[in-house]
């Protein structure tokens, strides 16, 4: 275990715990970066708690981690877990931070063990339910053990005070699961968002060595197949003849049976593998040197990367009647194709042939679906602080 920021004291006013943050990379380890950096800037004295990464470096840090002994996650590399408690370090610093609030980002080892701290020291529980755990859960495990695990996930969101989905369509999802209680919505953001002059996209294309007339695909995310990466390799092998080039940037299981995919269909000249990048002025530049974001995945509930492309005015193609893409209207802020790699080729075909209304409609997808994290960090404290003053606690006061 490894306390990263040295405070004066060991109170923190909000703690932010989560099974997964840099550097493990996904879209909760994104979004858990950002509550902890503007929490910090708006209020100070943070701490997050999490498993403990090989080679995480996080010295740089202004706000305080807390990690503690973990394990890999069979067959879900590079996620880890484990049972903080169990930790005697973890504990000793643990029993010393007194929290005013705690924001559990999962449900699962974190997350117990922020359920357990707010039952001791008295204080509300803020819980985000951010992913289709029955799909994750379903790939390895027996129908009636998925039922077990669903059930105590459920269990774990009855007893928050506060339950936030990032979109209104992730309500269903997490009814479907058997939850009853009360739901809101609170937005995720993006740290793209900014004024991008012209000259920075002509010069995001120059520095991958693409060309002004190619067109660019482009695909973040985890490589597995509840992706749907499958339906875009299987689409893009129908227009051979199109002049495009397409990026997959991300890693997972499937990564390399992807590949081999892309080498039968004889994509290789035209498709890439990036790998994961963790750098975000480097993905940023993969967002601004791209045309479209594919990205027809039926497994996700709200995925940031769909926002982070539309900062930097790319559009996404997703799948149409998916939880994730309610967010879009098609062909004014984003495009929606059935399920299908024929109906998905003819769509890559015709935007590949008009690429002013691909412009129009990112400039568009800019504009109504990208929020700042500062905003919503903003908007998350406001409510800790309606939920405290529910409780008759003191609310928690911004810095000058």
């Amino acid at each position: 275990m490894s306390v990263h920021k040295l405070f004066s004291s060991q109170a923190s006013t909000v703690g932010l715990f989560c099974d997964c943050f840099p550097p493990v990379m996904d879209g909760v380890a994104v979004c858990m970066q950002n509550y902890a950096h503007w929490l910090q800037q708006m209020v100070g004295s943070v701490t997050v708690v999490t498993p403990k990464v090989k080679g995480a470096d996080r010295s740089s840090l202004d706000y305080r981690v807390i990690d503690f002994f973990s394990v890999p996650v069979p067959g879900r590399p590079p996620y880890v877990t484990g049972i903080a408690e169990m930790d005697p370090i973890y504990l000793t610093e643990i029993l010393k931070t007194r929290f005013r609030i705690v924001h559990a980002h999962c449900p699962f080892a974190t997350g117990l063990a922020a359920q357990r701290i707010a039952k001791v020291q008295g204080i509300p529980l803020v819980a985000t339910f951010h992913s289709k755990y029955r799909d994750d859960f379903s790939r390895s495990l027996p129908k009636v053990a998925v039922d077990l695990v669903i059930k105590a996930i459920v269990e774990f969101y009855e007893k928050a005070d506060l339950v936030w989905v990032p979109q209104e369509s992730v309500i269903d999802v997490i009814r479907s699961y058997g939850y009853k209680g009360k739901v809101e919505v609170m937005d995720n953001g993006s740290d793209l968002v900014a004024d991008y002059p012209e000259k920075y996209f002509v010069e995001a294309r120059q520095s991958l060595g693409i060309g002004p007339e190619e067109f660019v695909l482009l695909f973040v995310g985890q490589h597995i197949w509840e992706k749907n990466p499958r339906l875009v390799i299987d689409a893009l092998a129908l227009i051979p003849d199109q002049k495009f080039r397409m990026y997959f940037v991300g890693e997972g299981y499937a990564a390399k049976e992807m590949q081999q995919l892309v080498s039968e269909k004889g994509l290789d000249g035209k498709v890439s593998f990036v790998g994961s990048i963790k750098d975000r002025e480097q993905i940023k530049t993969y967002y601004a040197a791209s045309d479209l974001f594919l990205f027809p995945s039926l497994y996700d509930n709200a995925p940031l990367v769909v926002r982070e492309a539309a900062a930097l005015h790319t559009p996404a193609v997703m799948a149409k009647g998916s939880t994730a893409a309610t967010i879009l209207k098609d062909g004014e802020n984003g495009f929606l194709v059935d399920n299908d790699p024929e109906k998905l080729a003819g769509l890559v075909k015709e935007l590949i042939h008009n690429p002013e209304r691909v412009h129009r409609v990112g400039v568009q997808a800019s504009k109504s679906i990208v929020r700042s994290w500062e905003d919503c960090v903003g908007e998350a404290l406001d409510r800790y602080n309606v939920l405290l003053a529910s409780r008759g606690l003191p609310k928690i006061e911004r810095l000058p």
